[in-house]
């Protein structure tokens, strides 16, 4: 990679503000669940279909997006995924009109499309600008800003979607014509938000087409497919704790409001405080941290001491009550923090050619948070109680804690037959 100083370091900021977007719009999901729950009188089960129709995006769309970035580049990825980003913002306004829930989920399914080519292309164009030493540490920085995206995004949702709204209670009582506009008007209150967030969305997807990005050279990928990239046994081994990754953040993210409501009887109002200065700042702070120790601890030590941090947090998660059951959560979210780069950056290391493609399968492992939170659903709806949950995640962090024991190792590959 011969490019100077200067725009390599513009390329790492232009990157690192699209981490934050993507961050921002995910760390709505937590506020937009327990809206939507009450606007469409939802159950748990079918409120966690908000990160359902998200992360089957991932699931979908990581392979297109792969070889999206194959044919044509990295910044052909980046505009196509901002487009998508915005087409599916603006498409909150006609859902919120229509009064569907289910047009709700196609805006966000078309959303997360965008995020799907735009994590494709970031992450790995992350972690190879610039010394493959420091690779683990530069996507960690990165990432951070993501971070900051989840301590913004609750409290600046809140303030405009979970408006006070009227009481539950209140709502019951009312006649069904009345009930019904009190609900229309609730489900209104997206529109401002996505149609500001779109519009930024198409301004930085302007400023990346006239933008020159650094060319990142890449050995010939004369005969990669999906089968030779998953030859690499520490790929496998991080697709899969991707997968539980993502599950247990999505999880632990997006029902901590209900979580705190029912745990600790807290308002909505106030739980979304939690869920950015407590959660989002927690996270955000995590990744930083992380960043730093990482000059003095190996990251996949970093990885296993945590993921062993969270599996026991999230025991405590299920039988804490009060204040202690929302300080539980705020802590595992620290530890969560550097596990999503940390885990993809291991799992592409030294996969030479076959980098874009093991990128776009830990990219699509990210599915996990579309399968994980409904059984986080089902299984709080059950035993009527959300905390029983978090068995879900439990088990997730026993997953990454064997990926950074022994499944993150470098294996050379067995000759082909």
């Amino acid at each position: 990679m011969t490019n100077s100083k200067s725009s390599t370091k513009f390329a790492f900021v232009m990157i690192t503000s699209l981490f934050f977007l993507w961050g921002f719009v995910h760390n709505l999901d937590p506020i937009l669940i327990p809206h939507l729950k009450k606007a469409f009188s939802l159950t748990t089960l079918q409120a966690s279909l908000v990160d359902s129709a998200v992360f089957i995006a991932y699931f979908v769309m990581a392979l297109p997006a792969g070889l999206i970035m194959r044919k044509y580049g990295y910044k052909a990825g980046i505009i196509v995924g901002l487009l998508f980003f915005a087409i599916g913002s603006y498409l909150f306004i006609p859902s919120a009109n229509t009064q569907s829930y289910g047009f709700f989920l196609v805006a966000l399914f078309v959303i997360a499309c965008g995020l799907t080519i735009l994590e494709t292309a970031a992450n790995p164009f992350a972690s190879l600008l610039g010394d493959p030493e420091t690779a683990v540490q530069r996507l960690n920085l990165a990432q951070s800003f993501n971070g900051l995206a989840a301590t913004i995004a609750p409290i600046i949702g809140a303030k405009i979607i979970l408006t006070e709204g009227v009481p539950e209670a209140i709502l019951q009582s009312m006649e069904p014509q009345a009930r019904a506009i009190a609900l229309a008007t609730e489900a209104s209150s997206v529109k401002l938000p996505y149609l500001i967030l779109g519009s930024v969305i198409l301004v930085v997807a302007i400023i990346f087409w006239f933008i020159k990005l650094p060319q990142i050279k890449e050995e010939s990928s004369t005969g990669v497919s999906i089968s030779s990239a998953l030859r690499h046994s520490h790929l496998r081994w991080a697709i899969a704790s991707q997968f539980f990754y993502v599950g247990a953040q999505v999880c632990v993210f997006s029902f901590f409001i209900l979580y705190a409501t029912e745990a600790a009887g807290i308002t909505e109002l106030e739980a979304a405080s939690y869920a950015g200065f407590g959660v989002g700042m927690a996270f955000m702070i995590g990744r930083f941290v992380g960043t730093f120790f990482m000059r003095y601890i190996s990251p996949v030590k970093l990885l296993s001491i945590y993921a062993l941090i969270c599996v026991l947090l999230s025991v405590v998660a299920m039988f804490a009550g009060g204040m202690l059951a929302i300080f539980v959560v705020i802590t595992t979210a620290f530890f969560m923090s550097v596990m999503f780069p940390t885990i993809f950056s291991l799992g592409i290391k030294d996969l030479g050619a076959d980098t874009k493609f093991g990128s776009s399968l830990i990219i699509m492992s990210i599915v996990g948070g579309a399968l994980l939170p409904p059984v986080f659903g089902h299984i709080s709806d059950i035993y009527h109680n959300i905390q029983y949950g978090y068995i879900v995640p439990l088990v997730c962090f026993v997953v990454i804690l064997c990926f950074g024991l022994f499944g993150h190792k470098v294996k050379p590959l067995k000759a082909s037959l």
